[in-house]
This record gives structure tokens, sequence and C-alpha cells, in this order.
């Protein structure tokens, strides 16, 4: 195990001012896990574009077979780094192949170029509650679960206050602090149904912000569990039986929403989400609907994985309209099939696909 203030005394020491150290985040192979790298450059960067592109061996990414590997990194979003601090920063990249076109796990490119024929007549905002379980490295349980059998049943977990009820609140106010420090607009968090499961809330996010800004925070969440020797899955279901799953439910609105009057633009995206539904499944967890089989059974506040519904405050739907939002008559609408797993920008290009261009892939 590291041995943390022997780190620190080094990450203590004067940093010169033109030697800033940015790391380099990307979406490697698989199309869930995080890779990252840092170069040193001779100045403070204020905007992504200022950074150089930057190569990387794609073949030990999972990107690349043979020689033909040299992948490139474009920097995209800029975050202050909650790690290193002071000057240092954090970059979201996308990853290019060697003819510079994006990668197979790059799906932002997609995404954004779909915003912008909407953004101005539509102005998309959204939302993102993502879940996640944090595991014991050691035997690969939820933390603090009992090493043989199983902790009591689910109850006085969701949003529980007590060393019997939360396990891992260490690593939530972490990651909760580190987020707001690197300029990630956490909206909240809360201990979730199933022990050793959390959620933090992001956004609202103008565009194609929600995509990066989820990402982002996914690492951090790695990195910050990293340095308490614990680890992260976003896996959709983590323990079969009585027990919730994770979910990274979408929040959408179009400024047409947000108006006075607006509850009549949310339930026309209702109908067409309600149309399109088998067609988003596959969009909503990283592997093409097999991970939200085990987890949209209709049970544990979800709904049924070849069914779709709808209402006002309703957990168990597809699709909810929040009781606030149907008492003010605007505001937006909850989708929550998307699995803990998803990819962010798959699920908002999928989204304003079928709401605002009714156009499906």
């Amino acid at each position: 195990m590291a041995n943390y203030s022997i780190l620190q005394s080094f990450l203590s020491l004067n940093q010169p001012d033109d030697k800033i150290q940015v790391n380099y985040v990307w979406i490697d192979g698989t199309g869930e896990q995080l890779r990252c790298k840092t170069k040193t450059v001779p100045f403070v960067p204020v905007k992504p574009s200022e950074l150089p592109i930057w190569r990387y061996c794609g073949s030990a990414t999972g990107q690349a077979t043979g020689n033909l590997a040299e992948f490139g990194l474009i920097p995209v979003a800029l975050y202050n780094d909650p790690f290193r601090r002071g000057n240092n920063k954090l970059v979201l990249c996308e990853s290019v192949d060697v003819e510079d076109k994006p990668t197979k796990t790059n799906k932002r490119s997609s995404c954004l170029s779909v915003i912008n024929k909407v953004n101005e007549d539509f102005a998309p905002w959204f939302g993102v509650e993502q879940e996640y379980t944090l595991i014991d490295v050691d035997d690969c349980r939820p933390l603090g679960w009992p090493k043989k059998g199983f902790p009591g049943p689910q109850g006085p977990y969701y949003c529980g206050v007590g060393a019997e009820k939360t396990y891992g609140r260490h690593v939530m106010e972490s990651h909760y602090r580190a987020c707001l420090y690197a300029g990630i607009p956490i909206a909240g968090e809360n201990a979730e149904v199933m022990p050793a499961e959390w959620e933090y809330q992001v956004g609202p996010c103008a565009g194609i912000a929600i995509g990066d800004d989820v990402w982002m925070s996914r690492f951090i969440l790695h990195r910050v569990a990293e340095e308490f020797g614990a680890k992260v899955t976003f896996d959709p279901k983590v323990i079969q039986g009585d027990w919730n799953g994770a979910g990274a439910h979408m929040n959408f609105s179009t400024k047409q929403m947000r108006a006075k009057g607006g509850l009549k633009h949310i339930e026309a995206a209702v109908l067409k989400l309600r149309d399109t539904h088998n067609q988003h499944i596959p969009y909503y967890d990283a592997n093409g609907g097999k991970d939200n089989e085990r987890r949209l059974t209709g049970n544990h506040e979800t709904s049924k994985i070849n069914e779709f519904t709808s209402g006002v405050g309703d957990r168990g739907a597809s699709v909810r309209i929040p009781l606030q939002v149907a008492k003010d008559g605007c505001g937006y609408l909850e989708d929550r099939r998307p699995a803990s797993n998803c990819d962010p920008y798959v699920v908002a290009e999928a989204i304003v696909r079928t709401s605002v261009l009714l156009i499906m892939k």
C-alpha cells in the first residue's frame, strides 16, 4: 500500500510557473473504462483548444491491432485538477485513429453533431443521476458487506445515517468536493437503496457538456476510490436477488419544455419515446441492452425492459414526469431506462434524435 504522507511531501514541492501538468483523459476500447496520461506544458491553459493533440498506443487500449496504432487525443473539455491542484489541469479528450477519424468508442463526435443541429431552436439541457457501487478490492464484494452472507434487508440504507447503514461515505464526500473543485456541476448526492451503492447528480448541463461532465466525474470517482484502496463498479446489477440495481437516469428538457405551458411539449416527447422504446434499449447500456436485461425487471424501482410505461411521479415507469413539473406546468422529463454504465453521449443523442429530430439511427 502506498504511503500517502510521503507522496504529499513531494506534491507540496514548489512547481515552476512554466511547468503545468495536464492530465489527458479518454475512453478506451471497452467503451466503459478510462485511461489517462500527463503532459507538461509551458503555460496555464484556459481553453482545451490551446492544448496540443497527443498520440498514444491504441493497441494497448483495445482500440487497434497491429502496428498502425498511433492514435490521437484531441482535447475537448478542460477542468481543474483536484489531485495535483494549483494551475494543473485535467482535460477530457476525443480519441481518433491513424486517419484522424473518431474511434469506435468515441461517441462524442456524433452526439455533438446532432446537438448542434437543434441547439439554436431547442437549447437542450440534460442532467444525469449517476449511481455506482463501491467494491472491496480484497474480496470483490460490496464495500462493508459481511465476508460471508449478506447485510440486513433493504430499507434503512437509502439516505441512511450511521455506520451500520452507510458504507463508503468517505469516498462519496471526497468525490463530491473534488468534482466541485474541478468545475463539474454536481447538484447533489445520496446513499442508495442497496448498501454500498451511492448516487450523485450532474447538471443541469447545456448540450454536449452533459457527456463531458459525466465522463470526467467518473474518472475522478475512480481516482478518489483508488486513493482509499477501493474499487468502483458501474455494473447495473452487481448482486442478484432482492437488491436494487444501478442506473443513470437522464433528465431532459428543451427551452419549449422549460417555458410556461411547457408540459404539453414534455407529454409530446414522452409519446415519441414510447413509440421508439425498443429502438432505444440497445443504446441505454454498454452492451447493446444485455446489461439492462438484468436490471429492468419491473422490480426494484424499474420498468420492464420490453414494456414502455410513463406517469407523473412514477418511479417504476420507463419515463417519469416529476410531480413538481406537473404542478408547475413546465420543466423536464426523466428517462429512467439508462443503466449506470451507459455512455451519456449515446443516451443524449438518442433522446434528441427521437424527441426533437424525429429520426433514430
